[in-house]
């Protein structure tokens, strides 16, 4: 994400902001997602997205079709816009507690599934 400007991270961030709570509210705090299934799935998709980090670029068509799984669980919850889901890499990023979760698959995990994501959403949002 380093590549993308600090004007531009803000309206992704500004955009996870305005769409997350409007879904938020129009959902009941996100009632209608099955929230263990979610986590379970992520679960599942971090431990295998971990195997790739040392050694795969994040636009290999793996690690793509990873990001393609995490977007479609993240949909569970709503659609995001494109840089509202950049807003979700950096809130990832940003947030210790999300940043020590997403780490614990991988040390370096919040800064390559942060890449995967911005890859993703240029080529398929």
């Amino acid at each position: 994400m380093h590549k993308l400007s600090k004007e531009y991270l803000a309206e992704c961030v500004q955009a996870l902001d305005i769409e997350q709570t409007d879904s938020l509210s129009s959902t009941d705090n996100w009632a209608h997602v099955n929230k263990t299934l979610v986590h379970q799935d992520w679960d599942i998709l971090y431990k295998k997205l971990a195997e790739y980090v040392d050694e795969t670029a994040v636009n290999n068509e793996s690690v793509q079709a990873l990001m393609k799984e995490h977007f479609e669980i993240a949909c569970r919850f709503y659609i995001p816009s494109k840089k509202a889901y950049i807003g979700m890499a950096i809130f990832y990023n940003q947030n210790e507690d999300m940043k020590k979760f997403h780490n614990s698959y991988h040390p370096a995990m919040v800064e390559y599934l942060g890449d995967a994501i911005v890859y993703y959403a240029d080529n398929n949002l």
